[in-house]
């Protein structure tokens, strides 16, 4: 049996009891790494679960996923992934490949961003379609994901905006060069990866103002202004988990501290009790300068 195993939001003592029996029984334990992390490393979870853990990278999941897959039909493999099993497309096509090849499959769900945003008051049968803002370049800045922004204000819904990860990544110099360099110092065939990154609540309130004012540029009136009422989201789940409710324009310099952030533009028109719950997350005033982008290596 493969189980693709939810851990939920905060700690390892998230996992539910169903889940927790499920890995402490299985012969491999597998934790996905590269599209969110927790606010524990890798040794606190096999600290909890007394159970050792391989990880699992996006190479890995999306390449050689028949590695993973190897021998669930006849003994048990769990595939650990931070929040629920579904919150990526990724493990949809895990369980395809399972399927194609015989192997059964159970999946042990548990909360995500996709439900716990509810906790800074807003309400959740009020959002539309999520989107991601990932980190521009200096020749890549995609604004694409902006129409269903605009869509979303339009029928008066929410947009939860979940925010770049950059885990075990190469650059392009990297890439380009990698077999250019001294086989002393970087052996042929040795991938050079870069630091993790995770964007910020600041990072992606400031793409969004770039956008709006290229849109303004065009001749385009925007959907969303730096007066557009947002939410930002901190380590959501975790004891130190951070809400601040406030402009667009002051996202920009909130401080809400490490990985991870998730930003929510709101969908114009708010219930009171909407408005009533954002009241209990102010800007603080002491909130000054673009947070850090390093975090806790998965």
């Amino acid at each position: 049996m493969l189980y693709l195993v939810g851990l939920g939001l905060g700690d390892a003592k998230d996992i539910t009891v169903k889940g927790l029996e499920v890995v402490r029984r299985c012969s491999r334990v597998y934790l996905e790494a590269y599209t969110s992390v927790l606010t524990v490393g890798k040794e606190a979870l096999e600290e909890f679960y007394g159970k050792k853990l391989i990880l699992a990278d996006r190479e890995e999941v999306e390449q050689e996923a028949d590695n993973i897959l190897k021998d669930a039909d006849v003994s048990d493999v769990a595939f650990l992934v931070v929040g629920d099993p579904f919150g990526a497309t990724t493990h949809s096509d895990l369980i395809l490949r399972a399927t194609s090849l015989g192997i059964p499959y159970r999946v042990i769900h548990n909360a995500s961003i996709l439900n716990a945003v509810g906790c800074c008051g807003l309400q959740l049968y009020k959002f539309g379609e999520t989107v991601s803002i990932v980190f521009w370049t200096d020749t890549w800045r995609p604004e694409s994901f902006f129409d269903k922004v605009k869509k979303n204000r339009q029928n008066g819904m929410h947009t939860l905006c979940l925010l770049d990860i950059k885990v075990k990544e190469q650059s392009l110099e990297n890439l380009i060069n990698q077999d250019q360099r001294q086989p002393v110092f970087y052996p042929r065939g040795r991938k050079i990866y870069e630091p993790p990154r995770y964007m910020t609540v600041n990072q992606a309130a400031q793409q969004l103002l770039e956008v709006i004012q290229n849109q303004r540029a065009r001749g385009e009136e925007p959907a969303v202004t730096e007066e557009t009422l947002c939410v930002g989201l901190a380590r959501v789940g975790a004891e130190d988990q951070q809400i601040a409710a406030g402009t667009l324009q002051q996202m920009c310099s909130v401080a809400l501290g490490g990985p991870l952030h998730s930003l929510v533009i709101t969908g114009g028109s708010l219930h009171p009790l909407e408005m009533e719950m954002l009241s209990l997350f102010p800007v603080p005033e002491a909130s000054s300068g673009p947070q850090s982008t390093e975090g806790p290596r998965p």
